[in-house]
């Protein structure tokens, strides 16, 4: 992997306990819900870029300066939600996150007592919803996942992972 595409891909493979036989079931990309103030900061600089014409010429650096901010700014919003995953394995829920620095947060499945799965208003009409992990540690990293999109599916694909590792109990007849 090469330095740029190690910014731009989390690269879930390398947290993986493969020689236990631990698979992926989903890995969870933000809803684009969480883009949203990435995708209002360009708007607001490309309305900045397009006051230029009409600044006088010794401060027309000022609007370019702006602009240059904004974006940059939403840049790096947009990169920090694309780095940030979620992803249920048949042994596990992780979390990695970070650009720079990298922070992986791992709960075994056993630890999990309740999930909250939360669904705003807006949330219910773009299909996304805000996970919470209750577990015998509260290991903060795992606590909050923001912006689960489809979080009934998710939610159904980790009752269904536990119950098959057998951690809730045989399954009634």
């Amino acid at each position: 992997m090469g330095l740029v595409s190690g910014f731009l891909d989390p690269d879930i493979g390398q947290y993986l306990l493969r020689e236990e036989g631990e698979v992926v079931v989903d890995e969870v990309r933000h809803h684009w819900a969480a883009y949203t103030r990435a995708a209002l900061e360009l708007a607001l600089g490309g309305l900045v870029l397009l006051t230029v014409p009409f600044v006088r010429a010794d401060i027309g650096w000022v609007p370019m300066l702006v602009w240059l901010a904004l974006w940059g700014h939403a840049g790096w919003l947009a990169l920090r939600e694309h780095m940030d995953r979620f992803v249920i394995t048949n042994m596990r829920v992780f979390r990695v996150k970070g650009v720079f620095d990298r922070q992986a947060a791992t709960m075994p499945l056993s630890r999990i007592l309740d999930i909250t799965v939360t669904k705003p208003f807006v949330g219910r009409i773009f299909g996304y919803g805000h996970f919470c992990f209750e577990s015998a540690a509260q290991e903060q990293g795992l606590r909050d996942i923001k912006f689960v999109s489809r979080p009934n599916d998710r939610d159904q694909a980790i009752q269904r992972v536990v119950q098959r590792a057998g951690l809730r109990g045989p399954r009634p007849n």
